[in-house]
């Protein structure tokens, strides 16, 4: 365990507790549709470096989670999407 200065004797302090995230597309009913030819929706979940961020820092869903890979995979190999950024 590493040291910390603010520590006193070397007491443990208790994780700090994050809020679950909320899927997007099931709070919201109208956006519930993911379309590959949407590219802007689509960005918003993959990095800068070009790829799908995983569902911990998204906070969809599995079955939302899904769907937008196979949509922004769909959305590659069309070319409406680059698979890596230079």
């Amino acid at each position: 365990m590493a040291y910390n200065k603010g520590d006193k004797d070397g007491a443990r302090r208790k994780p700090m507790r994050r809020r679950k995230k909320v899927c997007v597309f099931c709070a919201d009913k109208e956006h519930e549709v993911i379309d590959y030819k949407d590219a802007n929706k689509l960005k918003r979940y993959v990095s800068e470096r070009g790829k799908i961020l995983p569902r911990r820092i998204t906070g969809n869903c599995a079955k939302h989670q899904r769907a937008l890979t196979v949509a922004v995979k769909r959305a590659r190999h069309v070319a409406i999407m680059p698979y890596t950024t230079d």
